[in-house]
C-alpha cells in the first residue's frame, strides 16, 4: 500500500488542488510521464529477481534427487546419510516456513529475502565443496533453513510491490516459471552430473547456485522495495525450539535405526517425541492466551475441513518422500541406468503433473469439487499399481518407454491432488487466520515429505544391488499404495465443494481496511508450497486474501510437491 500512495497522491492531489485551469494544460503532462515508467521498470526488475530465487530453490531440490547415487559413490555415504541429505533439507525448510514469513513481516521482507539468498548461496558453496557426508548433510540443513527465510518473502514482496489489478498476470507468469523449474530440475541435475564438468562430478549441481545467488543479492539490493507489516506478531522462539526438538526426536532414529539394527535408544527417542509434541501443544495454548501470538494457531484445528486437510497434506507428503527417493535408487542402483537416462525417464511425469494441475484448478474443481482430489488419489494408485506390474513383468530388462504410461498416470493423479488441495483445506478457515493456516498447511506438507524420506529405510530394504533393489522397489510401492488409500479416505472430510474466490477482490478489500498483514503471509506460504509447488512451489498460490491467482498458485504447489 505504501508504494502506491505517492503516485496516487501526486495525481489526485494535483487534480484536487488545481481545479479547472491548471489541470488541463501543463500539470498532467509533466508528472505522470517520468514517474510511472520508472516505477514500473523497478517493480518488474524486482519480480524477475524474486522469481529467479524461487526457481533456484525449487531446481536445487529436484536436482539433488537425481544425483543421489553419484553422491553416495563419491563420498562413501551410508544409506542413512543419503536420507538426511534430502530429509535434512525438507525438515529445516518445514520448521522455518512459518517463522520465516513472520520474520519478514517484523524486520522487512526485502531484508529477510536478501539474508535468505545470501545464506542459501553460502550453503550451496559448502554443499559443493563438501569433503564428506557429514559436512554435506549439515550444509543441506543450512540450505533448508535459509530457503525458509528466502521463499516466504517472494510472494509477500510481489503483493507489496504490485497493485491488485496486476497480480493475476504476475502470478500467472510466476506459475509458468516455477512449473518450468519442476520439469527442468531433474534434467539439469542429470546433465550436470553426467557431464562431470572440470572433473567435479556431482558438485556443480550446488555450485551453479553461486553466480545466480550473487546476482540476486546485488540486483535485489538495488531494485526491491522494502516493506513490513504494520502490526506484526511477535516471534515465538520457544515454540520453534520445542517443535524442532520433537521433529528431531522422531526423525533421527527413523533414518538411523535400520542401518544400526534398531538399538533401544531409537525406540526411546521416538517414544520421547510424543510428550515433547504434547508439551508443544500445551505451550502454544498458553502462548495464545498470554499474548495472542503463538507459532501455531491451534483453534484452527476445530475447523473439520482444516484438520482433515492437514492430515491429507501430511500423509500425501509421506507418499512423495518415499516414492521419489526409492524411484531414484531403483533406476540408478537397481537397473544401473545413468543419471541422464533416469532424468529423461521422469519427464513424462513432470509434464503430466503440470498439465493436470492447470486443468484441475481451472476446469474440474469448480464443477466437481472434492471428487477431483479423490479421483486424483485413485489415479495415482492406479499408476503405482501399473508401475509395479510392469516392474515385475519386465524385471531388469524394463525400458524407459515402458515406464512412460505409469508415470503419465501417476503424474496426472498428482496434479489433480496437489493443485486444488490447499484451497480445499483453507476453504472454511476464518479470513483473519488465513496466513497462519496456509503456513501450517505448507509446513505440514514439507514435514510429511521429511517423514517419508525417514521411513524409506523401513519400507525399502534391499538385500544387495541390482535385482535386489528392483524387488525392494516393488515392495516399497505397495506401501505407497496403502498410504494413498488412507489419503483417499481422509479426503471425505474435506468440503464437498470448496468456496470459489474472486481474483483480487479480497485482496483489495483487505487493503482498504489496512489489513495487508494477513494477505502477504498467506501468499508467502503458498509460494512455497510449493511450493511446496507452485505455480507454481515453497507455493504460490491462491494468494493471501483468499485465493487471488488461484491457478497460478496451484501450479506452484504442484512443483513444490514434486520436490
Amino acid at each position: 500500500m505504501t508504494s502506491q500512495n505517492p503516485t496516487t497522491l501526486t495525481t489526485s492531489g494535483a487534480t484536487a488542488a488545481v481545479p479547472p485551469t491548471a489541470a488541463v494544460p501543463p500539470t498532467p503532462a509533466v508528472p505522470p510521464t517520468p514517474a510511472v515508467p520508472v516505477a514500473d521498470r523497478r517493480r518488474w526488475f524486482a519480480l524477475a529477481i524474486v522469481m529467479t530465487a524461487a526457481f533456484m530453490d525449487l531446481v536445487d531440490v529436484t536436482i539433488v534427487n537425481i544425483a543421489i547415487p553419484a553422491i553416495q559413490r563419491d563420498l562413501g555415504a551410508t544409506f542413512g546419510a543419503i536420507q538426511w541429505i534430502t530429509a535434512g533439507y525438507a525438515l529445516a525448510f518445514a520448521a522455518g516456513l512459518i517463522t520465516g514469513g513472520r520474520l519478514g513481516d517484523i524486520h522487512g521482507r526485502k531484508r529477510l529475502f536478501l539474508v535468505g539468498v545470501g545464506g542459501f548461496t553460502v550453503a550451496s558453496a559448502l554443499c559443493g565443496f563438501a569433503t564428506g557426508p557429514d559436512m554435506l548433510v549439515a550444509s543441506r540443513v543450512l540450505q533448508g533453513a535459509t530457503a525458509a527465510l528466502m521463499v516466504p518473502q517472494v510472494l509477500s514482496i510481489v503483493h507489496a510491490t504490485f497493485p491488485a489489478h496486476e497480480r493475476g498476470k504476475v502470478f500467472g507468469l510466476f506459475g509458468a516459471i516455477i512449473g518450468l523449474g519442476a520439469v527442468s530440475g531433474p534434467l539439469l541435475g542429470a546433465l550436470l552430473t553426467q557431464w562431470d564438468l572440470f572433473g567435479l562430478g556431482w558438485r556443480p549441481i550446488f555450485l551453479i547456485n553461486l553466480p545466480v545467488g550473487v546476482a540476486a543479492l546485488v540486483l535485489g539490493r538495488a531494485f526491491i522495495t522494502e516493506s513490513k507489516a504494520p502490526k506484526a506478531l511477535r516471534l515465538d522462539l520457544p515454540g520453534v525450539v520445542v517443535a524442532i526438538s520433537a521433529m528431531l526426536l522422531l526423525m533421527y532414529p527413523l533414518t538411523r535405526g535400520a542401518e544400526l539394527d534398531w538399538p533401544a535408544w531409537c525406540f526411546v527417542m521416538m517414544a520421547a517425541s510424543v510428550p515433547v509434541f504434547a508439551a508443544f501443544v500445551a505451550y502454544e495454548k498458553h502462548k495464545a492466551r498470554r499474548d495472542g501470538s503463538p507459532l501455531v494457531e491451534l483453534s484452527l484445528f476445530r475447523v473439520k475441513s482444516f484438520a482433515a486437510g492437514v492430515a491429507v497434506q501430511l500423509t500425501f507428503g509421506i507418499v512423495l518422500g518415499i516414492y521419489f527417493l526409492v524411484w531414484t535408487m531403483y533406476m540408478q542402483i537397481g537397473l544401473g541406468w545413468s543419471a541422464l537416462r533416469a532424468g529423461l525417464t521422469g519427464v513424462p511425469f513432470s509434464i503430466a503433473v503440470s498439465v493436470a494441475a492447470g486443468v484441475s484448478v481451472q476446469k474440474l474443481v469448480p464443477r466437481f469439487g472434492r471428487k477431483v482430489l479423490q479421483a486424483g488419489a485413485l489415479t495415482m494408485i492406479a499408476g503405482v499399481g501399473l508401475y509395479m506390474w510392469e516392474a515385475d513383468r519386465y524385471g531388469m530388462g524394463i525400458e524407459s518407454w515402458q515406464m512412460a504410461l505409469p508415470l503419465l498416470v501417476m503424474g496426472a493423479g498428482m496434479g489433480l491432488v496437489v493443485a486444488p488441495l490447499t484451497d480445499a483445506v483453507l476453504s472454511d478457515v476464518p479470513r483473519e487466520h488465513s496466513g497462519s493456516a496456509s503456513g501450517i498447511v505448507n509446513s505440514v506438507m514439507q514435514l510429511g515429505n521429511a517423514l517419508g524420506l525417514g521411513l524409506v529405510s523401513v519400507v525399502f530394504v534391499p538385500t544387495g544391488a541390482g535385482r535386489a533393489v528392483a524387488e525392494a522397489f516393488t515392495g516399497a510401492m505397495g506401501w505407497v499404495i496403502a498410504v494413498l488409500g488412507v489419503v483417499f479416505l481422509v479426503m471425505f472430510a474435506l468440503p464437498a465443494r470448496p468456496k470459489q474466490h474472486v481474483e483480487g477482490g479480497d485482496a483489495e478489500g483487505a487493503e482498504a481496511k489496512g489489513a495487508d498483514v494477513v494477505v502477504p503471509r498467506r501468499t508467502e506460504s503458498e509460494s512455497l508450497a510449493a511450493a511446496e509447488a507452485g505455480p507454481a512451489g515453497s507455493a504460490a498460490g491462491s494468494t493471501g486474501s483468499a485465493g487471488e491467482a488461484g491457478s497460478a498458485g496451484e501450479a506452484e504447489k504442484s512443483a513444490l510437491a514434486v520436490r
